[in-house]
């Protein structure tokens, strides 16, 4: 890793070497606080977490081959080297600012309420057509997530596409310190986190803390549609880029054509022309994250030709609207994560589904004060959709189908105190054939509905 001997480490970190004289120049293969993944000649990040203290593993890691440990814990004398910092976490974010900083490429980073993970991936599929890109996997996009992505750039890489998230004030700040992105995209200002964040106004502030480090010649590019951020006019004299469905916006689309779940065509306006593309993921939302990767790509040089080749091949994830044809449903897997606003999304989608359309939800988190509410307002938004039952899961989702029921629109709609109770249910109540949309957020793990659905 380049430049990144023991003693730079140690330098970076603000901690002290302690080991052998002769290795404070050994620069070392990988830096990882999982003790399972660090290969030989690493160094272990010995983190303590609210379940486990990775000090504890030290002595296993080293037997495994690693090179040298990150500790907040004085070892005293040991027969291999460590650097001792006050905080391996604060510690694994200096190390990460300073090794970003050897390696000098340029760096994109994804904001927003909702939409972040398939903007991530839809940005990395436009750029990839031109460069050697690293993004950012699974959930690594928090103050840990985010440096040990870092740690995973090489010198091959000409890119990184970086996705920042966050859940209370400061954090943004922290994590634009350590990424200092040469281009910000920001997805939307929805109901996330408004536990700490109190209100959108709120998470507008929180998110735009990503600009406090931005360079005179940033990019920043926005959803022009998004109320909140069509505010943002002016960011340090660079004047944001807006995409939407508005023709006033300097990228936007038209022509819309649903192609059920195969996708949507559509026809994306850009400064330097427009093209037919074929957004391969369904619903409209999905549209967006195809003309902010537009905008990356036309940032940084790529032609017309070479950005709708990267927005038609671009995949789906597991959990993040991956449609999969089962023996005997079509099952829409959405259930990484949920809030209103991506509930919605997903349910508006449901429709292009064949047969019949069901909708498993199940409870929303992090939403503060007004949770109960929202989940009702999820519920009178799905009752006048084309989709015909609704099975909830969860004491929050009990709002959803209580609204839901409200409507005159005849629709099968259950509630189950908890999965395991809908889980047993579901057999009796799916019918062959049926486009099942399975969606709630990460802790009610619906995954297991999934599984069980495949089968």
């Amino acid at each position: 890793m380049k430049n990144l001997s023991l003693a730079n480490i140690a330098s970076a970190a603000g901690g002290r070497y302690v080991g052998p004289a002769e290795m404070q120049s050994f620069e070392v293969t990988a830096i990882d606080s999982d003790s399972r993944k660090v290969p030989e000649g690493g160094l272990f990040v010995a983190i303590k977490g609210e379940r486990v203290d990775g000090h504890k593993f030290i002595a296993q890691v080293i037997e495994n081959g690693a090179a040298a440990v990150l500790s907040e814990v004085d070892l005293g004398e040991k027969p291999f080297p460590y650097v001792l910092v006050e905080s391996t976490l604060q510690a694994v974010k200096d190390i990460a600012e300073f090794y970003l900083k050897q390696l000098n490429i340029p760096v994109v980073g994804i904001a927003g309420s909702v939409g972040k993970t398939s903007t991530k991936e839809m940005t990395h599929s436009v750029l990839r057509q031109k460069f050697n890109v690293l993004k950012t996997e699974g959930n690594f996009n928090n103050e840990l997530g985010l440096p040990l992505t870092i740690f995973r750039l090489r010198d091959e890489h000409e890119m990184a596409v970086l996705e920042m998230g966050i859940s209370d004030f400061g954090e943004m700040h922290r994590l634009a310190k350590v990424a200092r992105p040469n281009t910000v995209i920001m997805t939307n200002i929805g109901c996330c986190h408004l536990e700490n964040l109190i209100d959108r106004d709120g998470i507008l502030k929180a998110k735009t803390e990503i600009f406090d480090f931005l360079e005179p010649d940033a990019h920043i590019i926005l959803n022009g549609d998004d109320d909140k951020l069509a505010t943002v006019t002016d960011v340090k004299g660079i004047k944001p880029v807006m995409f939407g469905f508005d023709s006033n916006h300097d990228f936007w689309a038209d022509n819309l054509k649903s192609l059920g779940l195969k996708g949507t065509a559509c026809r994306i306006h850009t400064p330097k022309g427009e093209f037919d593309v074929v957004v391969g993921m369904p619903g409209r939302h999905m549209v967006y994250n195809a003309l902010a990767g537009a905008a990356a790509g036309l940032a940084y040089g790529l032609s017309l030709e070479q950005i709708k080749a990267g927005i038609e091949s671009n995949g789906s994830l597991s959990g993040r609207f991956n449609i999969i044809d089962a023996e005997h449903y079509t099952i829409i897997d959405d259930c990484y994560n949920a809030n209103p606003v991506s509930m919605k999304a997903s349910l508006e989608v449901l429709q292009d589904g064949a047969n019949r359309r069901v909708a498993i939800l199940g409870d929303m988190g992090e939403l503060g004060d007004n949770e109960k509410a929202l989940h009702a307002e999820v519920g009178q938004f799905a009752a006048g959709l084309n989709i015909d039952a609704i099975y909830c899961a969860g004491p929050l989702s009990e709002a959803i189908s209580e609204e839901a029921k409200k409507s005159e629109t005849p629709k099968d709609i259950r509630h189950f105190a908890t999965r395991d109770e809908l889980m047993a249910a579901l057999p009796a109540l799916l019918k062959e054939g049926d486009t099942i949309l399975v969606k709630a957020s990460h802790f009610m793990q619906f995954p297991e509905i999934v599984a069980q659905l495949q089968k």
